[in-house]
């Protein structure tokens, strides 16, 4: 699948098939998931596989009871390790590199889901503190997403883009009315 082919239809899937995901494929988006670019190279996220309907159900609760990841085959809990990136830049890397860690990760697990014919979505609105307790984390470890990942069961449409004339400034911000 081409990169650009992919980037663009790739699409956020709340409705999964109960079928299982082989070992391999995991593998695969969590290898893509560890070569995406982190400060300093600390590679400052882990990765919490969440297979167990006892963790799924804690993870839907903390996640304001959104169904689908309860549905959904596996799902990986996406962290920033706080103090990984502490060690090397300090409260900047504690409070922002290690998540910009994270989310890198993320894309990089979100377009390997789709090159491979599988579906996911990022899923950012939930209760760090009941997700923390339903996955044992320490306190280092922050979640960021919770990647519910499956052989999609719905076939979602395009979401509108905002204009690139909208989104880009040459050389300076300026205030547009």
């Amino acid at each position: 699948m081409d990169l650009f082919e992919a980037i663009r239809n790739r699409r956020s899937v709340r409705a999964f098939r109960p079928d299982p995901i082989p070992d391999g494929l995991l593998n695969k988006i969590l290898e893509a998931a560890q070569w995406a670019p982190s400060a300093g190279n600390c590679q400052a996220r882990d990765f919490v596989i969440v297979r167990d309907p006892k963790v799924k159900e804690k993870l839907c609760t903390a996640a304001l009871y959104q169904s689908f990841i309860e549905e959904a085959p596996v799902n990986v809990v996406v962290c920033a390790n706080e103090r990984r990136s502490a060690g090397r830049y300090g409260e900047r890397g504690r409070r922002l590199y290690c998540i910009l860690d994270a989310a890198a990760s993320v894309q990089n697990m979100l377009l390997a889901v789709h090159a491979l014919g599988l579906g996911a979505c990022w899923i950012g609105a939930f209760r760090d503190e009941k997700v923390a307790e339903a996955l044992n984390l320490p306190r280092w470890l922050r979640p960021i997403a919770i990647i519910p990942i499956g052989y999609p069961a719905e076939e979602p449409c395009p979401t509108p883009r905002i204009s690139l004339e909208k989104l880009i400034y040459r050389e300076r911000y300026k205030v547009r009315s």
